[in-house]
């Protein structure tokens, strides 16, 4: 099962509190990112940009708690950078789940599974490793040759010691439906993967790589491709509105605050894709940022985005919505 049924209730039961308690703006998901330091250089990635004064920061563990608790947040995940190579990334796991959140830790996998024995499997943590394509295309875009394999036999170490393993793959103009497919199929049917999450490229301002990030039209074209007769097999860690979104096949408004962003800089706005400046608290995040200039159609700079932190947040209040849609997100991830 992609999502267990005890964390899509919880879910479910979050996001009703909030339409009763007349919330406009609340979190799905808070993306923590306690560290920009990274033992990898992918030119589609420019968090290892910033400067040495900011590499060098980490946020504690009670700033991480602190942030959890205030957003009031039912799943965290924690990226970065690595955050393998945080000194106390297994205490803020561990302080998390103590409370009971969802705890999503996303990793390269090139330390993991020397990492293992710091963790304990629960119910709530799942590793996230991030994996781009099969073993060349896979290692071109981390710009390191044999991570794929390390990746590989981290996630079957993790898998054997009970841990659950989630995949994460961001697709560029330089895939094809055929290399979507094989890549899915691998991590679905090879290694047997708990679930999957797929996103297309977002050209961050500071990647290196500015020419393969995928525009509106590619990405729908190369999903609904991708996805033609297979899309049921695979264990996707999404809501089906939003692979629908991903063909091309529905619409959404942008809402970057479900998933909003906190690191050693603050809490960023709008979304960790972009850099609107940042502020000290949540609440300031929400009350003092006019979402609603935010998304395709609004800012220039989102004209391509169709990345999951801004619209899979969409998708699943918009299932909430309905009946029909809850349903069917209800047998999609079961």
């Amino acid at each position: 099962m992609p999502i267990p049924l005890k964390q899509n209730l919880k879910i479910g039961s979050h996001l009703l509190r909030q339409r009763l308690k007349g919330r406009k703006y609340y979190p799905l998901i808070v993306e923590i990112e306690p560290l920009f330091t990274c033992n990898l250089s992918c030119p589609g990635c420019g968090k290892i940009q910033h400067p040495t004064e900011i590499l060098r920061k980490r946020l504690s563990v009670d700033d991480v708690v602190n942030a959890v608790e205030e957003s009031g947040t039912p799943m965290v995940s924690i990226a970065g950078g690595e955050p393998l190579l945080h000194p106390q990334i297994s205490e803020i796991v561990q302080a998390l789940v103590q409370r009971k959140v969802y705890v999503y830790l996303c990793t390269n996998a090139v330390l993991l599974e020397r990492r293992l024995d710091k963790f304990t499997p629960s119910e709530y943590f799942s590793f996230v490793v991030h994996m781009d394509g099969l073993r060349e295309r896979h290692d071109a875009a981390v710009d390191r040759e044999g991570v794929f394999d390390t990746a590989v036999e981290a996630i079957r170490a993790a898998k054997r010691r009970g841990f659950r393993v989630t995949t994460n793959s961001t697709f560029f103009n330089t895939d094809s439906p055929k290399t979507v497919r094989d890549l899915l199929d691998f991590l679905n049917d090879e290694l047997e993967v708990d679930a999957m999450m797929i996103s297309p490229a977002y050209a961050y301002e500071k990647a290196p790589d500015q020419e393969h990030f995928l525009g509106v039209e590619q990405t729908t074209k190369l999903f609904k491709e991708a996805f033609a007769g297979k899309r049921r097999k695979w264990r996707l860690n999404h809501s089906p509105l939003f692979l629908d979104f991903l063909e091309g096949k529905r619409d959404f408004q942008c809402t970057a605050w479900g998933i909003p962003s906190y690191s050693v800089l603050g809490w960023q706005r709008p979304c960790y894709l972009m850099s609107d400046g940042y502020v000290s608290s949540y609440k300031e995040l929400v009350e003092t940022t006019d979402w609603s200039k935010y998304g395709r159609g609004r800012d220039p700079r989102c004209a391509n985005c169709m990345a999951h932190c801004g619209y899979e947040p969409s998708a699943v209040i918009a299932s909430m919505g309905s009946l029909r849609e809850s349903l069917r997100a209800l047998v999609s991830t079961h």
